[in-house]
């Protein structure tokens, strides 16, 4: 029996409205949840994204404001604008869109957005903070859709066996903290381009999330029948035949995976529509803790 889809569209769209509704309670005490989005260069994909979200938020009823800067913009105009944007009090929530030119140092600007407005979450007084189980940071926007999934879906997590496919700070590291929180609770294992007989460990995973990059990785014979497949990946492989001369595809052969698994998220239409929607949540959240005088 093929796998049950696990919409991120739906529970995306869920998540937007109830924001929509809880934007009015902060505008009824004054407050205008407002996220400020720097784009750096001309990235086709990065712009797409960066409008996205700028529609989103407005269909939130939030204040956005898109902040587009020459490729040609050095490191200290960059900052420049991040402190405008730390300093000004019509912005909850900012974060500046990655990649960035060159000549920028992503992680010193990261270091440089308050984290009280890195509703990204990726300063790392942000990733401290979920390490250790603090609730009043920010975690990474798409690990968090990813939890809002599972348990939306009502997918048990107490004692699973998850396995992640691997480890960068956007994703795997964040997901792997979440994972392990107490009310959570699932037994975690990273795999990455060193873990040795890789199969071995996917194919004991109650719960299997991959976010490696690669197009098609994950094949029937790395799932355990029953499993919960979460593809995080998104890539764009050539099709002749296509519109554009691409499809998107996920890390996970979907058409064979989706014959073993209990539930997988498709691509599109998964875990991506799940980000924007969390980033619309953070900055709420920040929005509601400005004390109105």
């Amino acid at each position: 029996m093929p796998a049950e889809l696990l919409d991120g569209v739906a529970v995306a769209r869920t998540i937007r409205d109830e924001v929509a509704r809880d934007v009015l309670v902060q505008k009824a005490r004054g407050v205008i949840p407002g996220l400020a989005v720097v784009l750096v260069g001309e990235d086709a994909a990065s712009s797409v994204y960066v409008r996205n979200k700028g529609r989103a938020c407005e269909e939130a009823g939030m204040h956005s404001v898109t902040i587009r800067m020459p490729v040609t913009t050095t490191q200290g105009e960059l900052l420049a604008v991040v402190d405008q944007l730390n300093a000004d009090p019509a912005i909850h929530g900012m974060l500046v869109q990655m990649p960035l030119p060159v000549q920028c140092n992503a992680d010193e600007v990261i270091r440089r957005i308050d984290p009280a407005k890195d509703v990204d979450g990726f300063h790392p007084i942000n990733a401290g903070k979920l390490i250790i189980g603090e609730k009043d940071g920010f975690a990474p926007c798409t690990p968090a859709g990813v939890m809002e999934l599972l348990r939306r879906y009502e997918v048990k997590t107490a004692g699973a066996d998850v396995v992640i496919i691997g480890r960068s700070n956007i994703v795997g590291k964040p997901m792997a903290s979440l994972l392990i929180q107490p009310g959570i609770d699932a037994t975690v294992t990273i795999c990455h381009s060193r873990t040795r007989d890789l199969i071995t460990h996917t194919r004991r995973a109650d719960i299997l999330i991959a976010a490696i990059g690669r197009a098609k990785f994950v094949t029937a014979d790395m799932v355990k029948p029953g499993a919960t497949v979460i593809d995080v990946g998104i890539n764009r492989v050539d099709e002749p035949r296509a519109k554009n001369g691409y499809v998107l595809a996920g890390d996970v052969d979907f058409t064979t995976v989706s014959e073993v698994a209990g539930k997988i998220t498709p691509v599109p239409g998964g875990v991506g529509p799940l980000t924007i929607a969390m980033l619309l949540r953070s900055t709420l959240v920040a929005a509601s803790r400005v004390v109105v005088a």
